[in-house]
This record gives C-alpha cells, sequence and structure tokens, in this order.
C-alpha cells in the first residue's frame, strides 16, 4: 500500500510540471484533478475485479505490473502530442493521463475493502507512503528531471507488485516483477543520457536547439544561443530571460543607451548610484542596468537556484563576463517577497521587471511564486524598505486597454493610503516602451513609484532624462488625465473606476494574491466565448478552465454515486438512507483537500518558495491524517464523533485565524523554524481529520459491507471538486475563507451523521464500538 501511494503521488505531482512545460500553466492543474478522477474510476473498477475470485494478492499483482506498464506508455503519449492541441487531443492526453491514477485506485480500493478490519492501519500507511511520496519529490526531479521521474514511477509500481506476488506465494510472479523493475532502472540510466523520452513539443510546437537543460520542482530551465550575442535562458518552453554580455567596464555609448534609455534603465537616469534591489533577475539585466547607473551596492534576489547558481556562476559564467561574480553584486537564491520581509537593509531603487513565467510549481495553477510579489501587503513592504528619496520601479507588459501596469497603481494607491500617503497621484509615473506594439505583443509599461511626493523639481528632473530617451510619457505627476493611468490616479473614489473597468484591476492582498487574473467576473462567460491566443488570454484562461474542471468534477460526482447501482444491480444494499451516508464521505473528501490546497497557498509567502510550502503542508498533512487514522480505532472508542467533527471545525478555524499574524510574526525566522512551527500548527487540525475517513469506512462495513469500495470512490471524486472549488473560492472569498469553507464542510460531515442516526437506528453493540 506504501509503494502504491508514493509512487501515485509523485507521479501526480510531476505530471504538474510536466504539463507546464508541454502545455500552459494553468493546465498543470488539471493533473491534480486527474489523478483523483482516475482513483475514483478505479475504486469503481474494483468491483469489477474483485468479484473474480482467486488469491487478492495475485490480484493486485497483476494490477501493479500493468500499472507500471501503463505509466511508461502514458508518458510517452503525452510527450509526443505537437501541434494546436483541439479537445480531441487534450481528451486524449486526459484519459492517457488518468490510466495509471485508475489502477491506482483500483489496488487501493481492493486493499481496503479485503482489509477493512484494519482500516486504520491501512489508511495510516496509505496517507505515510503519500507523505514519503512529497520527501522525494524534490531530489527525484533535480536529479533525474520530469520524464525520468515519472520512469521512477514505474520502477516503484514494479516493486509494489514484487510485494504482491510475494504475499500471493507465487515465485514465478516474483520473478517477473522484479525483472520488468530491473528493466526499468536500465531504462532509467539508458534515458539519463541518450533522452529518447524526453520533451521534444512544448506549447504546439517543437523544440529548438538547446545548450543546457535541467529541472526542479520550480521549472525546467534550458540555456539556448549561447554562441550568440543574445544568449537566453528558457523557462518551461515558454518565458525566457536574457543575459546581457557588455562588458560592463568598458562600455560604447550605444550600449550605455542600450542600457538605461529603455523602461527599466529609466530609475538610474534618475538615481545614479543607488543602492539597489533587484527581484528576479534573471540572466542579470537589471543588474547590468544599475551598474552601468553607477551602482556600487546591488542586491539581486532570484528564486530559481539553476538560473542563479548552476547557469549564471558555475557552468556558463563567462556569457554574462562573471556579471554575478562582481563585488558589487550580492546574490541571494530565494523568494524575494521573503527577502524583503526579513531584510533590515533600505534601498534607494528597488526594482522587478517582468516577474512571471506563466510556469506552475508542483502545488498547480495559480500557485505562482510570483503573485506573492504583487499585492497591497508587498508593495507596503517594499515601501518601508525605501529610504526618503527612493523608489520601486515595475515594468509589465503593455496592452490596449492597460490591465497589469493599471493594477499595479491600484496598488499604489492601497499600499501608499496605508502609510498616509493620500494623493498617490504626486507619487506615480509611467512609461511606455516599443509603443508601436501596443496592437500585437512587445509594449512594455514601466510603473516608477516613489516613496515620497514629487517636488517640481523632481518633476522637471523625470522630464529632462525622458527627453534623452524614445520612451512615451503615459503619466507625470501634474499631467491631466488624459488616459486610463491619469483618471484612475485622479478619481476622487477608485473603487467606483476599479467597479466599472472593463477588466478587473482592484487591488489583491496577501489573502487573494491573484493579481494576474484580470477578468471581471461579471464577464466570464462572454470570455469563454472570445477564445484567442494572446499573452494576456494565457493568463486569463486559467480560471474559466477551473470553472470547466468543477463542472465536471460535479458530473463526476453524480456518476460515481449513480454508477455502481446501474452496473451492480441488487448486489449493493437497498436499506434506506445508504446514498445518505455516503454523502459524508463527500463531505470529508472534499473538505480535507480545499483545506490542503488553500493552505498550501496561504504559507507560501511565509515558508519563501512554494516548494517548501507543498512538502511542508501536504507532508504534515498526511503525516499527522496517518497518525490519526493509526488512532482512530481506539480514539473513537472514548470520542463521540459528533464532538470529533467539531472539534475539526474548531482546530481548522483556530488555524484560519492565526496563519496570517504567525507569518507576518515570523518573518525573519530561519527556515527551519518556519518550517518546524508549520507542522506544529497544522498537526493537531490533521490528526484529528484522519480519523472521520477509517471509521466511517468501519460503520459501513458493518452495515453495508458492499458499499465500502463505492465510499472510497466517492471520496476521491469528490476531492476532485475540492481542489478544483479551493482555488475558485480563494480567488473571489479569499484563502482564509476558503480554509473556513473546508471547516464547514466537516460541520455539513456532522449534519449527514445526524440525520442519519435519526433516520436508521444503529445496533447497540456498533453504537457501542464506533459512535458515528
Amino acid at each position: 500500500m506504501a509503494f502504491t501511494t508514493l509512487a501515485t503521488l509523485i507521479l501526480e505531482l510531476s505530471l504538474t510540471r510536466i504539463f507546464s512545460v508541454v502545455f500552459y500553466y494553468h493546465f498543470a492543474f488539471l493533473a491534480i484533478s486527474i489523478a483523483l478522477f482516475g482513483l475514483g474510476a478505479g475504486g469503481l473498477f474494483s468491483y469489477v475485479v474483485a468479484d473474480r475470485g482467486g488469491n487478492v494478492f495475485y490480484r493486485l499483482g497483476v494490477l501493479a505490473v500493468v500499472n507500471s506498464l501503463v505509466v511508461l506508455a502514458s508518458l510517452v503519449y503525452i510527450l509526443t502530442r505537437s501541434g494546436e492541441f483541439g479537445n480531441l487531443t487534450l481528451a486524449g492526453v486526459y484519459f492517457a493521463s488518468a490510466l495509471p491514477f485508475f489502477f491506482s485506485g483500483a489496488v487501493v480500493s481492493i486493499a481496503v475493502g479485503e482489509a477493512i478490519q484494519r482500516v486504520d492501519r491501512v489508511y495510516f500507511f496509505d496517507l505515510i507512503g503519500a507523505a514519503g511520496g512529497c520527501l522525494v519529490l524534490v531530489p527525484f526531479l533535480d536529479y533525474f528531471g520530469g520524464p525520468n521521474t515519472v520512469i521512477a514511477v514505474s520502477v516503484l509500481f514494479a516493486v509494489s507488485a514484487a510485494i504482491w506476488y510475494n504475499l500471493a506465494g507465487t515465485l514465478r510472479g516474483r520473478a517477473g516483477a522484479v525483472t520488468l523493475a530491473l528493466a526499468l532502472v536500465a531504462l532509467l540510466a539508458f534515458n539519463g543520457k541518450s533522452h529518447v523520452i524526453d520533451v521534444r513539443y512544448a506549447k504546439g510546437h517543437r523544440i529548438g536547439e538547446e545548450a543546457f537543460v535541467r529541472w526542479n520542482p520550480i521549472s525546467r530551465i534550458a540555456l539556448v544561443n549561447p554562441k550568440s550575442t543574445d544568449p537566453e535562458i528558457v523557462i518551461d518552453a515558454d518565458a525566457s530571460t536574457g543575459i546581457p554580455g557588455f562588458d560592463l567596464n568598458h562600455l560604447t555609448d550605444a550600449e550605455r543607451d542600450n542600457l538605461l534609455h529603455e523602461g527599466p534603465g529609466f530609475p538610474y537616469m534618475l538615481r545614479p548610484g543607488a543602492k539597489t534591489l533587484v527581484i528576479g533577475p534573471g540572466g542579470g539585466w537589471d543588474v547590468a542596468r544599475s551598474l552601468t547607473g553607477g551602482s556600487k551596492d546591488v542586491t539581486a534576489v532570484e528564486i530559481n537556484p539553476i538560473i542563479a547558481r548552476t547557469i549564471m556562476q558555475q557552468r556558463f559564467p563567462q556569457l554574462s563576463r562573471g556579471l554575478y561574480f562582481r563585488p558589487e553584486v550580492h546574490l541571494f537564491v530565494e523568494d524575494g517577497r521573503s527577502f524583503v520581509r526579513r531584510s533590515p537593509e533600505k534601498y534607494q531603487v528597488l526594482q522587478a521587471t517582468l516577474v512571471d513565467t506563466w510556469a506552475s510549481t508542483a502545488a498547480g495553477a495559480f500557485a505562482l511564486s510570483e503573485n506573492n510579489l504583487y499585492t497591497t501587503d508587498a508593495f507596503r513592504d517594499y515601501l518601508n524598505h525605501l529610504t526618503d528619496d527612493g523608489l520601486m520601479v515595475f515594468t509589465r507588459w503593455g496592452f490596449e486597454p492597460p490591465r497589469e501596469s493599471l493594477r499595479l497603481l491600484s496598488l499604489a494607491i492601497a499600499a501608499l493610503a496605508e502609510l498616509g500617503e493620500t494623493d498617490a497621484w504626486k507619487h506615480v509615473v509611467v512609461l511606455r516602451d516599443h509603443a508601436q506594439n501596443i496592437g500585437a505583443f512587445g509594449a512594455l509599461d514601466t510603473v516608477l513609484i516613489f516613496r515620497k511626493p514629487l517636488a517640481d523639481a523632481e518633476v522637471a528632473r523625470v522630464r529632462t532624462a525622458l527627453s534623452q530617451t524614445k520612451l512615451h510619457a503615459l503619466y507625470i505627476p501634474g499631467d491631466a488625465p488624459s488616459n486610463e493611468f491619469g483618471t484612475l490616479l485622479k478619481s476622487p473614489d477608485p473603487a467606483v473606476f476599479w467597479r466599472n473597468y472593463r477588466y478587473n484591476i482592484a487591488p489583491v492582498d496577501d489573502d487573494r494574491p491573484f493579481f494576474f487574473y484580470t477578468v471581471q467576473p461579471r464577464d466570464i462567460l462572454e470570455f469563454l466565448k472570445q477564445g484567442g491566443q494572446s499573452a494576456d488570454y494565457k493568463i486569463n484562461r486559467a480560471l474559466p478552465l477551473l470553472f470547466e474542471v468543477l463542472g465536471i468534477s460535479i458530473l463526476a460526482i453524480a456518476v460515481v454515486l449513480a454508477f455502481p447501482p446501474l452496473l451492480l444491480g441488487a448486489r449493493l444494499p437497498a436499506e434506506p438512507g445508504v446514498r445518505r451516508f455516503l454523502l459524508y464521505f463527500v463531505c470529508i473528501g472534499a473538505g480535507y483537500i480545499l483545506i490542503q490546497v488553500a493552505l498550501i497557498q496561504k504559507f507560501i509567502l511565509f515558508l519563501g518558495h512554494p516548494t517548501y510550502a507543498l512538502t511542508v503542508i501536504i507532508f504534515s498533512m498526511l503525516i499527522s491524517s496517518g497518525v490519526g487514522s493509526y488512532f482512530s480505532h481506539r480514539m473513537i472508542r472514548k470520542l463521540e464523533a459528533h464532538f470529533l467533527l467539531i472539534g475539526i471545525a474548531v482546530a481548522v478555524t483556530v488555524l484560519a485565524l492565526v496563519a496570517a499574524p504567525i507569518s507576518e510574526f515570523g518573518a525573519g525566522w530561519p527556515l527551519p523554524v518556519k518550517a518546524l512551527v508549520v507542522v506544529c500548527l497544522i498537526a493537531p487540525a490533521g490528526f484529528l481529520m484522519g480519523i472521520p475517513f477509517p471509521t466511517g469506512l468501519t460503520r459501513l462495513e458493518r452495515q453495508f459491507p458492499q458499499a465500502v469500495r463505492w465510499a472510497w470512490a466517492l471520496n476521491a471524486a469528490a476531492s476532485v471538486l475540492g481542489s478544483v472549488s479551493a482555488i475558485c473560492l480563494a480567488i473571489y472569498i479569499g484563502l482564509r475563507a476558503t480554509v473556513l469553507v473546508g471547516a464547514l464542510l466537516y460541520l455539513g460531515a456532522l449534519v449527514v451523521v445526524s440525520s442519519r442516526n435519526k433516520a436508521v437506528p444503529v445496533a447497540p453493540e456498533i453504537a457501542a464500538e464506533v459512535r458515528l
């Protein structure tokens, strides 16, 4: 059981990385839904397998061997998709990806059904195996890369098959499974050098020649054109960051103009020699701009170690002429926002240029590390780390009508107001570079936000510097409103502007850190009808896709609820109330995953990295829930289930309320201390959340034994609903409220149990053992 769930979780999370590269980042979230859908369908299929008779361990071994081969076939199918992604292609990818989870679901469901008398221990090893998957995912992706990690999953399934065959007492089956595992290990080693099974197509196009490729849990990083004058670092085969090859000690006038006379270089014309903080420097262009402007103290904070260390310092430092080794440059590998929160320093210039990758983390879509950089809370942190003559500068893609750059102004208005600066129009300058490309793709808007109001002399300095460039001024303090920027800044009530504007550019905070999603709620259906392939579409397409998956998830639950009676007829219990009791498993399944997904997003900022949040949150929840399951048999004797479900709701509510204050208070703590604090916060709720499922199955087995695997499948299907709902809810009501909705679902389970206990009398001996 542990090997099965270990392999299943590694497969699920590694697929989020592969989907982010091969498709667009928002498709990565589908990996979670695909996994849960497959597990639920496999639970239904287990009814068919279980009724065939014979040695149950032998049947489990057969399923594990088949799954080992299916994983490999599914990987090859996904990596060989090319051209535009029509509905037929995406449907094929969906079902090909779901097959391994289908067989995993069948294995787990059969094992649970056969060992129902010790379901507390079975569920314990189920969760322990999944927790182990969280721990090994990071080293697997670092060492093997994305495709080879999936091949390693095939090895793990083959190992589980050998264990099942050993329990079945069949020497031939065990030898065959071991041989298969060894063959797959050989394939893993061979593919690590030859890359026969690898990413060849991404976003519908064939990937060009790459000089260097490496994966980690953040993204797939490739280096292209290293021998040209324009080498690039490509992130998830889509976004890129250039590497400047200038000799900064001997710049020509043309090179100096190239660095300073574009939007991101403009602040160094106003603050030459500034002490600078660059968030997301990538290949180093902003660092080079700062140095060209005379800076002697440049702090660069890059979240991806492959970019900062492997490429820029270890493998290809010559491409940038050792830029990150210069004594003026101080490089940190960390989330930029977390660095700012713990830093005691103040800067004259704080800069972030196009810090977004459209690349999902292992947590799925909208779990982007960059989201936490663009919130009102983040802007307040930045402003507090500026000197009185300091400024922060953000460069985003320019669109017509504007949205990303306009939302930056909304964040500035809210953050400045919190610091007592109510005249935001005196603090802001907006410039546009490559304005001729505004109708296509390539215009850049640079927003400069000053800590203090600009005096007339400073405004004159801005205009003088601007005259030396080809930049187009969209707003300078003192200008009459002539476009959306001026209208918003001079608006007596910005909330009215935000409400009436075509796009959703209202400020977002740390509880709703979805900066890039700009579709107004009222326009979702219209947006779905429009389609399109622009960069803006790629960003905004994510949530409508999640709404589609939400609808599919609701349909899946209805199908899972109705399918077993249609398939099995009289073999299912006909007693009244069984379907109502199954709603209990829907509530706890959806509630558990909804709380988990929201907490991952909630703690990204505190832990400083999406991968850390994913690992710590899932690991601590699975371990604590596993321990809760292990002790559930003796715990439930001493504790009424009603009090248990109320206790879960209370513990989760407390967790939702204390998460933000603790994150704020402990911003400067070392990472191990932060991780320990998160584990301690989550463990009590996780422990209690591990009890309702095995005790529910125990009660179900005593009254309706034929429905045990049905309940397992329904719980998995409900988890799909919870995972999708978590993100949809968080965007509109916030992460804290989403966690509270998860707590309400456990109270919903309480209502189901209470109504059932009133409707169907329980035998005294059952009530004494399992008060549920």
